[in-house]
């Protein structure tokens, strides 16, 4: 029998760690998944494996401080054990900052990679699709997006089961000329590339499914992807809100109950429960601090199917040459 997916779990980062870390990890503890909690002693692993460690990376430390300082946190340490081949992935609800640091420093960027990009996996109507980068690099050059692209349609190849996956860029027209001088500029570069490139992409469309993949900086996609999350959860309590007024709304809403619990489900960020830090040479995904037991445990499940399709190895493989070298420090504004 082939051995479990190990994932390395920090039960100590998120805002309810580690209770909600070690129920999401029982959550997603099967034959096929192995989570290994790592955390302070004094944790009730309820029967899970345990690696003790006796610090822990608060939300409002410098990530990049904090990682240097404090070498046996239990962030650090989790990324240890992926490093040294003890885990096949980590996951952490903790500081994203210091999870950047973190694979930075422990787990370090796959040959050729300039920078790491968050992909996450984006409910829409028309089904998922992936958008990188999502909060790990606020500003970024018009090469590291052409990377960042790449990045997105392998893991949207291997993860979403998409064949040569459409790629659009995030800006403010869907005209190759509008938008500031770095979405100008990776337009050119995208156009040219061997990705299935089809043009720019405006954010009234992510709720749509605008492409298989989005790509663009990581400051405007941490405000898009939060902007999704919040649109979602106002209109479904602005709906929960409306079906409570009176007798009749009341029944209307218990006859729509099972079609809106339908649509929550497809929109719901807790689905995924995390998104994947790639570019790096170990597999890392990082949720979200609010992230409950079911988050948790899907982010988990996430991991662990990283693992299975063995993204890192596929990254590495299959990064174009010319995109690699594009990645290198020039004089010029790409």
């Amino acid at each position: 029998m082939p051995r479990p997916i190990r994932i390395a779990v920090d039960a100590m980062g998120g805002d309810d760690a580690p209770e909600a870390i070690i129920a999401g990890a029982l959550g997603a503890a099967s034959d096929e998944i192995e989570p290994i909690l790592v955390g302070r002693l004094g944790i009730d692993p309820k029967g899970l494996a345990h690696v003790v460690a006796e610090e822990v990376i608060d939300m409002h430390e410098k990530p990049g401080k904090a990682v240097r300082s404090k070498s046996r946190s239990s962030l650090v340490v989790a990324c240890r054990l992926v490093a040294e081949g003890k885990a096949d992935a980590v996951v952490s609800a903790g500081n994203t900052g210091a999870m950047l640091a973190a694979g930075l420093v422990v787990l370090r960027r796959l040959p050729g990679v300039k920078r790491p990009a968050i992909g996450a996996v984006v409910p829409s109507r028309q089904g998922p699709y992936v958008l990188i980068d999502a909060g790990a690099n606020a500003d970024a050059r018009p090469r590291h997006l052409l990377q960042f692209a790449h990045m997105g349609a392998i893991f949207a190849e291997e993860i979403l089961e998409l064949k040569h996956p459409t790629v659009r860029l995030l800006s403010i027209g869907e005209e190759a000329e509008k938008g500031n001088v770095l979405t100008i500029a990776a337009h050119k570069l995208l156009a040219a590339s061997s990705l299935n490139f089809t043009g720019n992409a405006e954010s009234r469309q992510l709720l749509e499914h605008p492409a298989d993949v989005i790509v663009c900086d990581g400051f405007t996609g941490n405000v898009a992807l939060k902007t999704i999350e919040g649109t979602a959860g106002s209109m479904f309590r602005a709906l929960r809100d409306a079906a409570e007024q009176s007798a009749l709304s009341k029944l209307g809403g218990l006859l729509l109950r099972p079609a809106l619990r339908s649509v929550r489900a497809k929109f719901d960020p807790d689905t995924y429960g995390g998104a994947y830090l790639l570019g790096l040479r170990g597999l890392a995904v990082t949720a979200h601090g609010n992230s409950s037991a079911d988050a948790i445990a899907n982010a988990i499940r996430l991991a662990a199917r990283g693992a299975e399709h063995h993204v890192v190895q596929r990254i590495a493989e299959r990064m174009p040459s010319r995109v690699v070298a594009s990645a290198r420090p020039s004089n010029s504004t790409e």
